[in-house]
């Protein structure tokens, strides 16, 4: 083993702006354009797993779980978005930008240490069902709901409703915050260097701690843009998804920097 792999490079962190965040997306949106049809691939392959989520739901009787399970299924957007933080590195190191280059850098994350960060997403995935099952219990029992029209009618109708509705979202939000703090910097960090996951999250966690206002009302305009895509059967997301992928990874770029 030599110097090199045996001592990564030192991580070297930049408090965040208002202008990241515009050149993020600036830069995001040209990505897109340079290679559509790879955007549009990875955001159909996330949109087609949310309406297939969401079918299950309603097969299994479950419909009154759509909701929660839509906004949970956005959860692992970050895992999601690795092939497009591919795409953004090679286009802006002058890579060749083939399919077969992409989908082997993916597929190689499996025995990196990326790999780790599917199971930290999908945990928060789990906690986030977790305790949408433990509200509805509390707040509305264990009774059954014969159609989502009427899971409506007695979450907007009632006070037990109301309740569960406002804490499932309090109780969401920070879930979201916990995820995106350790997550929104560690995954573009572990697809370009070869440092261990612990230390990728702790890196993103100190960025966004490092400029609150900006990461959260990053995170916060992330989280709205999703929640809209998902409206129109998920189909939104077939743009939303790569843009904000291709932005988040100019984001990391402009925050992080490695001192040999």
């Amino acid at each position: 083993m030599t110097s090199e792999e045996a001592y990564p490079p030192k991580i070297i962190i930049r408090a965040g702006t208002v202008e990241d965040l515009r050149a993020a997306l600036r830069h995001g949106w040209k990505d897109f354009l340079r290679a559509p049809g790879f955007g549009l691939f990875f955001g159909g392959f996330f949109a087609f797993g949310g309406i297939a989520i969401l079918a299950m739901t309603w097969a299994l009787g479950l419909s009154y779980l759509a909701y929660p399970t839509a906004v949970g299924f956005s959860l692992i957007g970050p895992f999601a978005a690795v092939g497009l933080y591919e795409i953004s590195r090679r286009l802006a190191a002058g890579q060749d930008l083939t399919w077969k280059g992409v989908l082997t850098v993916i597929y190689a994350q499996r025995r990196r240490e990326l790999g780790w960060m599917a199971f930290v997403t999908m945990f928060m995935l789990i906690m986030w069902m977790y305790q949408v099952r433990i509200l509805l219990a509390v707040f509305l029992g264990f009774q059954s709901f014969t159609s989502f029209s009427g899971f409506l009618t007695v979450i907007l109708s009632t006070f037990d409703g109301l309740a569960f509705l406002v804490l499932g979202h309090v109780f969401g939000a920070i879930l979201a915050l916990i995820l995106f703090s350790t997550t929104v910097i560690s995954f573009p960090l572990l697809l370009e260097q070869e440092h261990d996951f612990i230390t990728a999250m702790i890196t993103s966690f100190k960025a966004v701690t490092m400029s609150p206002l900006v990461m959260i009302g990053w995170a916060a305009f992330v989280g709205l843009t999703l929640y809209l895509s998902m409206l129109p059967a998920f189909l939104g997301l077939l743009v939303a998804l790569p843009i904000l992928g291709h932005a988040t990874w100019h984001l990391y770029k402009r925050l992080i920097s490695f001192e040999t």
